[in-house]
């Protein structure tokens, strides 16, 4: 027996070192992480169960140098609540996927389904191997996993690309719920070299999928850091927003910050002036506790922000239009990072707060050919279907169909409220005032004084008071209130059945 348990201990010992020393110090020569130690970093201390560390190639000749297959799984804590984890072994063939790479995987992400436990994945590599993926057989085995494909956000999928990524590490993370990315990494379909001897094509790393291409044309990653440490922290930090799994709600944080806080600063944020811009997440910091919040596609479609954040303990969604960026006017980008956000909120509980000051979409040919009005119809039609609770307020204006895909009234809110400040109508005034009045004006005497008594009424008849005069929104708020309008309506809205949804987006497509 001591001998047996020897010998077992020893074949351990030699599966952690991956491919071997000389690779291990390669990588910290180039100032990277090994897998171990990703996975250190994550999880606290002595809580990782390793699951397949004796697991190797099947192919014949390849046991003696794949330790692990090429990636290391196994379960362990976060903060105190259990996870499941995956990281890539460079070290081993490169990273890439072989049949037990697979097999390993996908028991990984059943277990996480099973027993409703989150699935991080630490992730890089080569994509699909040569050798296991050759021949009708090897790829008829190989094609993309069906519990990627029928995930539904049972439980949060969260990943970091913290080295060069192609094929399966890339369909991991655009599945995910929340990605990372190192920059000077790359992630896409397939690599460089692939792709010259396919296509033709020389292209570097960086311009195929680098992070400046996915920040500013593909929106498939949420965050960018500089460091492998910083991505591992940014995925911690999402995880804290989240629920363990699609049947509960996420966790409450005690705070010491007043739920009825009064906002004395926040009327010095927004200018009365229309034409004015301001910056909307000074707006959104004086709201949320202790000032914290923490966005997504920060750098995609930028005249909409999305960001998860507390109130009163509490995790929200919040959408907010950002009137630095096209005076908040959204695109193409700005609908599907919303309809995406949407998609997650609902499927974990979250609830939503939408804060307008949006002046209607950006209409253009460019933007028709992007397929807008199919763009704008997902929003709502997300909208439409999701079921946590909806808190909408009206800041400073909401023109147009942009009112209604910024929950108005209609919508699904559980209550729609405005700023005294807010502009509510079909569209702007001078816009309105030209297409109506155009023709009047340009025939008339005195145009310049004719002009602005229509501007006064357009302002009078825009002004929230009327819709409210009508019970078509539930009130008028002082903007010092805010906070305290929010942390109670959330109370009053989640006290029956929590801020647990129906799920109905559970199985929308993870990008649009």
């Amino acid at each position: 027996m001591d001998g047996m348990i020897e010998e077992l201990w020893e074949r351990k010992e030699q599966a952690k070192y991956g491919g071997g020393k000389e690779k291990l110090e390669r990588l910290h020569k180039h100032g990277h992480l090994t897998a171990r130690e990703r996975i250190k970093k994550l999880v606290d201390p002595d809580t990782f169960l390793e699951l397949g560390l004796l697991a190797h190639s099947d192919q014949l000749g390849f046991e003696e140098k794949s330790a692990g297959d090429g990636i290391i799984t196994g379960l362990g804590k976060v903060e105190g609540r259990p996870v499941v984890l995956q990281a890539a072994d460079k070290t081993v063939l490169a990273g890439t996927e072989g049949m037990v790479y697979f097999r390993k995987s996908k028991a990984a992400h059943q277990f996480a389904v099973k027993r409703g436990f989150p699935l991080l994945n630490l992730m890089e590599g080569g994509g699909l191997r040569m050798p296991d993926g050759m021949g009708s057989d090897g790829i008829s085995q190989m094609l993309f996993p069906q519990e990627l494909l029928l995930h539904n956000r049972k439980v949060p999928l969260i990943t970091a690309i913290l080295g060069d990524s192609f094929g399966g590490p890339t369909w991991t993370a655009v599945t995910s719920d929340f990605v990372t990315q190192v920059k000077g990494s790359a992630m896409a379909v397939a690599g460089p070299r692939m792709l010259e001897v396919a296509t033709g094509e020389k292209i570097s790393n960086e311009a195929l999928g680098g992070w400046e291409i996915h920040a500013n044309y593909t929106g498939q990653v949420d965050r960018f850091v500089t460091s492998e440490e910083d991505s591992i922290q940014e995925m911690k930090e999402y995880l804290s927003y989240m629920p363990l799994h699609s049947s509960e709600e996420p966790p409450v944080k005690e705070t010491k910050d007043d739920p009825y806080r009064r906002l004395d600063e926040i009327v010095n944020l927004v200018p009365t002036r229309r034409q004015r811009a301001y910056d909307m997440k000074k707006v959104i910091r004086q709201i949320v506790d202790d000032g914290n919040y923490f966005e997504l596609k920060s750098l995609y479609g930028t005249a909409l922000i999305t960001v998860l954040a507390r109130i009163n303990g509490k995790v929200v969604g919040i959408i907010a239009n950002q009137p630095l960026k096209y005076a908040g006017a959204a695109g193409p980008k700005e609908c599907e990072k919303a309809t995406e956000f949407i998609c997650l909120c609902d499927s974990y509980h979250i609830p939503l707060v939408f804060l307008h000051d949006i002046p209607g979409f950006r209409v253009s040919g460019e933007a028709e050919k992007l397929k807008m009005p199919t763009k704008i119809m997902m929003w709502n039609q997300a909208l439409a279907q999701s079921t946590v609770p909806k808190i909408s307020i009206v800041i400073r204006k909401s023109i147009g169909a942009a009112y209604g895909n910024m929950c108005g009234p209609t919508m699904g809110a559980d209550f729609v409220v405005a700023w005294p400040t807010a502009e509510i109508n079909f569209t702007g005034p001078e816009v309105g005032i030209n297409v109506v009045y155009g023709r009047d004006l340009q025939q008339s005497q005195n145009a310049k004084e004719e002009r602005l008594k229509l501007l006064e009424s357009w302002s009078f008849d825009s002004s929230p008071y009327k819709a409210a005069g009508k019970h078509l929104i539930d009130d008028i708020i002082d903007p010092r209130d805010t906070r305290k309008f929010l942390s109670q309506t959330l109370e009053y809205a989640c006290m029956k059945n929590g801020s647990m949804s129906e799920r109905r987006l559970a199985n929308w497509q993870t990008g649009f």
